[in-house]
């Protein structure tokens, strides 16, 4: 275990870019790309397009039930097992995909929901976040930005490969592809990944363990004390101890609001910006805004740098408010097409990267021996609040028929949720860390 490719950097970096392509091809089942190609599928098979989203959102769902599981699994096996396990599934999904026949939509649905329930905690949500933070810490927000942005950018890359291969060929050969390509990613996700620093002789950020301590022993502090000074070990909390505090469900109430939100503003956004009500754009002119909007995720990689300076949760405070002040200026001063892609700009800027902190924030408080489990323990309400966002906003719309009351109700509740991150402080740690001062990560915790 202690074998591992050499590297001439420190060796998180790779595990980190791993990660992130695993994120990439992980999106290949996205919502997002599914709505680029199931046109294809629509033409071909004459299936409708609702019939297509009961996948989808079953997928959702699935994936938020098994969350817990999955994150519990993070902490004891790791992504060299779990990323593995979850490239084989995937792809022998999407290989049954495209081999589908248009007679019946039920093997395609089994298929589909198969590959979203394990891609999105396997592939691209808790064990590439749980392998970040295992290997850094003093740079964690600026490799959680990174592993953040894998997603949007893999399905926009995503989006391009498979559309091209289906209007070439076939969606079902885009999909046969994409199967085959995680199949041969197994091979170099089993030799690289690892389950932490530890392992392979190192410490989060590249700090080496001191050689000879026992031989040396004032040698050996010394070096203690600068490694100390670098990164000072950090008390790994379980996930029922996090629970229990306050921190752990303002936490989790900022997620569901700020989901509920952000997800309920953007599935009503075209049809505002396309409506009488609204600026009166065409579809283009209102798809390109929402597209704006999505591609100013890589803005996460600013809000990382600001993170490691001055601490996850005023950047949550400042992102929160950025993006309360965004639908306000949607709900009031959005008339035209400039004022629209303004929007555009400050919402992508503010609004994308609040789970990012969300998961700088969870590790910053509870560690990383049980950072897989505690992530996951949100998973189930995390995919709830996805689910009823479109639902929520649709029928508020319906009742009021006024855009605006719609988005200052949604912004009214973002503002909600920067009131309960303001509430979760720091918590205090829990009577056992008095009692042990073991190393987070070297011995899983017990969930």
């Amino acid at each position: 275990m202690a074998w591992h490719p050499p590297t001439p950097f420190f060796y998180g970096w790779l595990v980190l870019g791993m990660a992130c392509l695993s994120s990439a091809t992980g999106a290949s089942v996205s919502q997002v790309v599914m709505g680029a190609i199931q046109v294809y599928i629509v033409d071909d098979t004459g299936w409708d397009i609702g019939t297509l989203s009961i996948a989808v959102t079953a997928g959702t769902w699935l994936s938020g039930i098994l969350a817990p599981f999955a994150g519990a699994l993070a902490d004891r096996y790791g992504p060299r097992v779990l990323t593995t396990v979850g490239l084989v599934v995937v792809g022998c999904a999407l290989l049954a995909i495209s081999a589908v026949n248009t007679n019946t939509p039920w093997p395609f649905f089994a298929a589909y929901i198969v590959a979203r329930t394990v891609s999105n905690p396997f592939l691209i949500g808790i064990v590439p976040r749980a392998a970040t933070v295992n290997f850094f810490r003093r740079r964690r927000g600026v490799t959680l930005a990174i592993n953040g942005m894998a997603r949007p950018v893999g399905g926009a890359i995503n989006i391009q490969i498979i559309s091209l291969i289906a209007a070439t060929h076939s969606w079902r050969a885009s999909y046969g592809y994409v199967g085959l390509f995680m199949m041969a990613m197994t091979v170099p996700v089993f030799l690289i990944m690892r389950r932490t620093p530890e392992e392979i002789g190192m410490l989060p950020d590249g700090d080496r363990p001191a050689a000879g301590s026992e031989s040396t022993p004032q040698s050996g502090e010394r070096r203690a004390g600068r490694r100390a000074q670098a990164g000072a070990q950090e008390f790994s909390w379980t996930a029922r101890e996090a629970m229990k505090t306050r921190a752990y469900w303002c936490i989790a109430g900022t997620a569901v609001l700020a989901i509920i939100a952000s997800a309920g503003l953007g599935y009503i956004l075209v049809p505002f910006l396309v409506s009488d009500t609204g600026p009166g754009l065409s579809n283009p002119q209102a798809v390109g805004v929402g597209a704006l909007g999505a591609v100013l995720a890589m803005t996460t990689l600013v809000w990382g740098f600001l993170a490691d300076r001055f601490g996850p949760r005023p950047c949550m405070v400042a992102t929160i408010s950025g993006a309360v002040l965004s639908g306000v200026f949607l709900a009031t001063g959005v008339h035209s097409v400039w004022t629209a892609y303004l929007f555009a700009v400050l919402w992508g800027f503010f609004s994308n990267t609040v789970g990012t902190l969300e998961h700088m924030l969870l590790a910053q408080y509870f560690g990383r021996g049980s950072f897989g489990a505690i992530l996951g323990s949100l998973g189930p309400l995390q995919t709830t609040a996805l689910g009823a966002a479109p639902v929520f906003g649709s029928y508020l719309l319906t009742f009021t028929h006024s855009y605006s009351v719609v988005f200052i109700v949604l912004m009214a509740m973002y503002a909600g949720a920067g009131m309960l991150i303001m509430l979760a402080k720091a918590p205090r740690l829990p009577p056992r860390a008095t009692q042990t001062q073991a190393e987070p990560g070297v011995a899983p915790a017990t969930v």
